[in-house]
């Protein structure tokens, strides 16, 4: 049966689950704030991650935030300040820091990942989006100590036994990578698994195709009100007084869910990690992506240009550069390859994307209790661009009353985090 579905946010999850609710046969209605043409859909680093099987809320995180919280251009920043909402997530995350948790999260998080590579690589091969780049070179993780090194050994030791493809690499087989550029490192784990795209590229695509099957865009409009009757929405109203009513509606806002989830009573900790980007057209040396272990920093080769992403900033919902942020990023990147040059241009024009954190790391994938027609799809932390197509699949599963995974379970909006 046809439903009329609205979407709130035009990320790669809402636009994500707008394609798949549109090939069920759905009316769907995408509300975005922007153009769609921003945001952390459009800075990240581009990579599709299933070996990124640790949760951000490992145990320790929050000990090396309360380290680095009066540095400002450290990799995982938390900015001091008495908001209740920061300190009720930050004490949620401690709890969730375990290592039992962390273990439990891992099967979820590849299995979630692999799904999204399948849909991605199904765009690929199928053409519908028309061409864009999709390279399953995998990705380096670059060290340049022994102590980084050998932990993240143990992470590809436990990558390798839940069946993903990975290569441990010493300096001069890392080196034979990049034969075009110096590396600076003592070796690298090539998670072969992996893959890499240039973000701002699909997501122009998909939203072309998308309007082109008669999916309603709406932009530059933000959501201020949702009615109720009984435990259904009926409608949401916006800034501009513009009322959409629908039988279903998803709510894929990103660092904006808590605030929007709010108004139907549900409640969410969701906080906004800042990440940041500079692209760089002058560098075309560069042949893998790649994650600076001790920097934290991500370089990734797009198409145009290549990509030097990273840091984690938890200062609240804001879009202020912060100049000592995007140094470090830049002096990251000489330090593992001497040879490359950071225009100041390039660090001028650096952007910064929201990404929407859970205490756990996991995003929220389900149907609140409170509400019987609304699905959260939000909360994906930094694998928002790698989780976003299997969580638009997931969702229209969910809104179709089909079978879902088993994993599901470890995603629902209203799990403890205790």
């Amino acid at each position: 049966m046809q439903k009329k579905i609205v979407i709130i946010g035009g990320g790669i999850v809402g636009l994500s689950t707008a394609y798949f609710l549109n090939r069920e046969g759905h009316q769907v209605t995408v509300i975005d704030k922007g153009e769609i043409n921003q945001g952390a859909s459009f800075v990240n680093a581009g990579y599709i991650t299933p070996s990124h099987i640790i949760s951000l809320a490992a145990p320790g995180m929050i000990t090396k935030g309360l380290k680095w919280m009066f540095n400002s251009s450290s990799p995982f920043y938390m900015k001091p300040r008495l908001d209740p909402e920061f300190i009720k997530w930050s004490w949620a995350f401690y709890k969730s820091s375990t290592p039992h948790k962390v273990e439990r999260s891992i099967p979820v998080i590849k299995d979630f990942n692999l799904l999204s590579k399948e849909i991605y690589d199904q765009w690929h091969s199928s053409g519908e989006l028309g061409d864009f780049q999709w390279e399953r070179k995998g990705l380096l993780m670059l060290y340049q100590s022994d102590e980084v090194g050998d932990k993240e050994k143990q992470v590809a030791e436990r990558a390798a036994h839940e069946g993903l493809e990975v290569r441990l690499l010493d300096k001069e087989q890392t080196q034979a990578l990049e034969p075009d550029t110096e590396m600076n490192v003592k070796g690298a784990i090539h998670y072969e698994c992996d893959a890499h795209t240039t973000p701002g590229e699909i997501m122009g695509k998909l939203a072309s195709y998308l309007e082109e099957k008669g999916v309603n865009l709406v932009k530059n409009e933000t959501v201020t009100g949702m009615e109720r009757s009984g435990k259904n929405i009926t409608a949401v109203s916006t800034a501009n007084n513009l009322r959409f009513e629908a039988d279903e509606f998803v709510l894929a806002s990103g660092a904006w869910t808590q605030e929007l989830a709010s108004l139907t009573g549900v409640k969410l900790l969701v906080q906004a990690g800042k990440g940041y980007r500079i692209n760089e057209p002058g560098i075309d040396s560069i042949h893998y992506p790649a994650v600076l272990m001790e920097s934290k920093v991500a370089l990734t080769p797009m198409k145009g240009f290549t990509r030097l992403a990273g840091t984690m900033e938890f200062s609240g919902i804001n879009h202020y550069i912060r100049k000592e942020r995007v140094k470090a990023i830049a002096d990251a990147i000489k330090r593992y390859y001497p040879e490359l040059q950071i225009s100041q241009e390039a660090m001028n024009k650096a952007e910064c994307g929201l990404r929407p954190v859970t205490p756990d790391g996991l995003p929220y994938v389900g149907r609140p209790g409170k509400i019987n027609n609304l699905v959260v799809a939000a909360g994906h932390a930094m694998m928002g661009w790698s989780l976003g197509p299997a969580t638009g699949k997931l969702v229209s599963e969910i809104i179709d009353n089909k079978e879902t995974p088993l994993f599901m379970e470890a995603l629902h909006p209203e799990r403890s985090f205790y």
